[in-house]
């Protein structure tokens, strides 16, 4: 559906579309991509469930306090909206047990996953813009040295065609961490997708932190998940 030419205009002196050189057919709903302000937007919603920002030091862990005082957890609590989440509890690794030994506590781990489905066309981005000019989808993300297992953290990001099933481009992201020393900082998480191809219409983001039980819960956290879309200088 054709709009009028002054919402055109509005987008292309906002983000200079003429002098880069990205196609503005007059085809598309300018209105709607000019209230939707889709480049350097953060397209991932609630990207920091537990509140926090990378900018200060993770919150010093604190004790559920007597056992038995609150039912037992087994997932970080948060504000998931957007967010599909899903946990994978882990089996017992009794390979450094000796044999005959007594084990008071064991640690129990599980991998917590959130995952998001973006629909760029949705969120005001136009075919002509994916297919022809493919601007840079710049990923961020930043998760919590918990000092918990070797692995604590993972990623994968597809960009996907329009049935949602097929995969054009892939990150994965798979760290080993240090295990030693406190759990004071953030880990900072990146990759930008470019030259990916026509036919981008999707974006799946999952991230998984380990978590682990044993007299009381501990999680990975996550914060700050990002997704951009940068037109090029």
């Amino acid at each position: 559906m054709a709009c009028s030419s002054g919402w055109k205009e509005k987008c292309e002196l906002l983000w200079k579309l003429k002098q880069r050189g990205v196609p503005a057919p007059d085809s598309v709903n300018w209105k709607t991509v000019f209230e939707k302000k889709p480049i350097e937007r953060n397209l991932i919603k609630t990207p920091a469930p537990a509140g926090l920002s990378h900018t200060s030091p993770p919150p010093i862990h604190e004790l559920d306090g007597m056992m038995g005082s609150r039912p037992p957890q087994f997932e970080p609590e948060g504000d998931f909206t957007g967010w599909l989440t899903s946990r994978e509890d882990l089996p017992l690794d009794d390979s450094g047990v000796p044999p005959g030994a007594m084990v008071c506590y064991r640690p129990y781990f599980s991998w917590f996953t959130l995952e998001q489905r973006i629909n760029l066309k949705g969120e005001g981005l136009w075919e002509e813009l994916l297919d022809v000019y493919q601007p840079d989808i710049c990923i961020q993300d930043w998760y919590e040295d918990s000092k918990l297992h070797e692995e604590i953290y993972q990623l994968q990001v597809r960009l996907l065609a329009a049935d949602e099933q097929t995969v054009l481009q892939e990150f994965k992201l798979n760290p080993k961490n240090n295990t030693a020393g406190d759990p004071n900082c953030w880990l900072e998480v990146s990759h930008v997708f470019r030259q990916y191809g026509p036919g981008v219409r999707h974006l799946h983001f999952l991230h998984r932190v380990k978590t682990m039980r044993m007299i009381d819960f501990r999680a990975t956290r996550v914060t700050d998940s990002s997704v951009l879309v940068k037109l090029r200088d």
